[in-house]
C-alpha cells in the first residue's frame, strides 16, 4: 500500500520522527501496534559522526529486526558532514535515511538548520546529492519539508526548486507536514496544497503530515488530497493504537473502540520494560513520564492519572499507578484531539 524505494509496506500511516519521543521503545510499540514504519528521533550529524560505540550509540543507534523497517532521520547544516553521518547510520543497521528540512524550533533555525533550509535550495541540494551518493544504492534516502519558509512567492519558489531538485537527485520519497516555517505548531496545516502537491507529480512518492491527531485524520487526509502515505506525529504519542485504528478504518471496517484500562497497562507496562532495558533503571524513569502523562489521555480519570504519572520518581512508583488506576477493566476513551496540538515536541529538551 505504499513503496519507499525498495521498501514495500502493508499500510500507508507511518510513526515519524519525534525529537525526544520515538526512540527505539516508543518505536517498537507503534510497530506492535500496527505501524508499518518508523523513523528514530531526529540526530544531529555532528553527533552521529562524533558518538563512541558506547551506552550512548547504543540508546540512540539502536535498530533491531523487529522494528525493522526503521528509518533515521538526520539534521544538520554541512553537507560533508551529513554524509558522513548518513554512512554511521547505514551502518548500524537503519533501512532509509531521512533529511530533516522541517523542523521550526527557533534554536535550530538559529543554527542554519532544519527549517531553515528551506531557504537555501543550494546547500540544501548539496545536502541531498552528498547523502545519495555515499548511501548504497539499497537503501532509500526521503526528505522530510515543510511547504515553505512563509507564504511569500519566493518560499514557495524554493520550496518547488528544492522539491524538483530532491526527485532528481534521486530520493524515493518526499514528506510535507502543510504547515510553514514560520508557523510552527500554530494554526492548521494546509491539505489544500498538499493536494496541489501531489496533482503536480503524482507519479512521485508523496507523504503528508500535519494536523494527524486521529485515525479518521489520517483517513481523510490520503482521501482528501491523494498523497500516498501519512506520518503520524504528536498524534501517536501515548496513543500507539492509532495505528491499528487507522488500519480498520482503511480496510472498511468502523473505528475500534480505544483501548480498555487493561489493553492500555499492558502496553504501558511493556513500553516501560523495553525503556529500562535501554536505559536502565534510574535513566528510565524521568524519561518516561512525559509518556505517562500522555497515556493519561486515555483513562477516565486522565487528571488523577496525569497527576500520578507527574509524581514517578523510581520503578515501584510506576508499577504504583498501574496497581492503583489500572486495576479494573474500565472502557478507556479516546485522547482529546485539541490536546495534542498543545505541546510541541523537542521544544523544551536540547537534540543530542
Amino acid at each position: 500500500m505504499l513503496t519507499i524505494g525498495p521498501i514495500e509496506l502493508d499500510s500507508p500511516a507511518v510513526l515519524a520522527a519525534l525529537s525526544g519521543y520515538s526512540d527505539w521503545p516508543m518505536r517498537r510499540i507503534s510497530r506492535q501496534l500496527g505501524a508499518s514504519y518508523t523513523v528514530c528521533e531526529v540526530l544531529l550529524d555532528k553527533f552521529v559522526v562524533d558518538v563512541t560505540k558506547g551506552r550512548k550509540a547504543k540508546r540512540f543507534l539502536r535498530v533491531d529486526d523487529a522494528d525493522r523497517p526503521s528509518g533515521a532521520q538526520l539534521m544538520g547544516s554541512e553537507p560533508e558532514q551529513f554524509a558522513a553521518a548518513a554512512v554511521r547510520l547505514v551502518e548500524a543497521g537503519f533501512d532509509c535515511i531521512d533529511i530533516n528540512f522541517g523542523c521550526p524550533v527557533k534554536k535550530v533555525l538559529g543554527r542554519c538548520r532544519g527549517g531553515y533550509l528551506l531557504s537555501e535550495p543550494k546547500t540544501a541540494l548539496e545536502i541531498v546529492g552528498r547523502v545519495r551518493e555515499v548511501v548504497p544504492v539499497e537503501i532509500p534516502v526521503t526528505v522530510k519539508m515543510r511547504r515553505a519558509m512563509d507564504d511569500t512567492p519566493e518560499g514557495r519558489d524554493r520550496f518547488f526548486e528544492i522539491y524538483d531538485g530532491a526527485f532528481r537527485l534521486g530520493v524515493a520519497a518526499v514528506t510535507v507536514h502543510g504547515r510553514t516555517v514560520r508557523q510552527g505548531y500554530q494554526g492548521s496545516a494546509s491539505w489544500d496544497f498538499l493536494r496541489e502537491l501531489k496533482a503536480y507529480a503524482p507519479e512521485r512518492t508523496l507523504l503528508g503530515s500535519g494536523d494527524l491527531d486521529s485515525a479518521q485524520a489520517c483517513h481523510d487526509m490520503l482521501k482528501e488530497t491523494g498523497v500516498d502515505g501519512v506520518t503520524i506525529a504528536r498524534g501517536a504519542i501515548g496513543n500507539p493504537w492509532i495505528f491499528g485504528q487507522f488500519r480498520a478504518l482503511a480496510a472498511g471496517r468502523p473505528l475500534p473502540a480505544p483501548p480498555s484500562l487493561f489493553e492500555q497497562r499492558e502496553v504501558i507496562g511493556e513500553h516501560y520494560r523495553l525503556a529500562e532495558e535501554l536505559y536502565g533503571a534510574k535513566r528510565c524513569c524521568p524519561l518516561m513520564r512525559k509518556f505517562g502523562i500522555k497515556y493519561s489521555r486515555l483513562h477516565p480519570r486522565q487528571e488523577e492519572v496525569r497527576d500520578a504519572f507527574v509524581r514517578v520518581r523510581g520503578p515501584e512508583d510506576w508499577r504504583a499507578v498501574l496497581r492503583e488506576f489500572y486495576a479494573t477493566d474500565l472502557p478507556g476513551r479516546y485522547p482529546d484531539e485539541t490536546e495534542a496540538e498543545s505541546a510541541e515536541p523537542g521544544a523544551s529538551r536540547g537534540f543530542p
